[in-house]
């Protein structure tokens, strides 16, 4: 079943009832309020221009516990050179821009609509939102951005210009930080590559709320 959203409250319906694909809600607005009430019951919206606003549960997770996070020979020998440097929260706004403009194989356009990515410039002002940085000759060749709920990273999307930096920023994340948790939300054979499983709904908020 897919709900309307009321305009006039933040109530969110219960996750259970979500469409097999995950689709849980229409409608609302992306205030960072609403947003980051989402977030905290397991909720995150994704949708395109022509769309209404979308809001989704999937019953499963896509997640990476951090102490089983699988870094290649290759990405070793990359770091133990130190090709690139990683930095925190110093370059929100170009990393989302980022996340929204570079193109994607297989993948026509961004869901990262105008409205998205002015809604979490401004939960990252507020301390909720972060953003990871990768560079490399003083270029920010990738990097990622997501919200903080509790002990959990939840990532919403990663760049890459160059060969292995959005992999360097997720390493990153996994290993200089004490998330309990990475929120991947949808699967993708990259991150099944980098360690990532799937877990249910239900455990993934025993997590979140723990």
């Amino acid at each position: 079943m897919i709900f309307q959203l009321n305009d006039n409250d933040i109530l969110f319906p219960d996750t259970a009832l979500a469409e097999p694909d995950g689709l849980l809600a229409i409608g609302g607005d992306l205030k960072p309020d609403r947003i980051f009430a989402a977030y905290k019951s397991g909720i995150f919206p994704w949708f395109s221009d022509d769309d209404p606003i979308c809001w989704f549960a999937p019953h499963e997770r896509c997640v990476i516990f951090p102490s089983k996070i699988h870094v290649s020979k290759s990405m070793q020998k990359s770091m133990r050179a130190k090709e690139f440097e990683v930095t925190t929260n110093t370059a929100f706004a170009a990393v989302i821009a980022a996340c929204k403009n570079t193109a994607r194989k297989d993948q026509d356009g961004t869901w990262i609509t105008d409205e998205m990515e002015e809604a979490y410039i401004k939960l990252h002002a507020l301390g909720i939102a972060k953003s990871i940085e990768v560079w490399q000759n003083n270029d920010l060749v990738g990097g990622m951005y997501g919200l903080e709920i509790n002990n959990v990273f939840c990532g919403e999307s990663m760049f890459s210009t160059v060969s292995n930096a959005s992999k360097a920023a997720m390493i990153w994340l996994c290993t200089e930080n004490n998330y309990t948790l990475i929120d991947c939300q949808m699967r993708t054979d990259h991150l099944i590559s980098m360690g990532a499983e799937m877990i249910s709904q239900k455990e993934f908020m025993n997590i979140l709320n723990s």
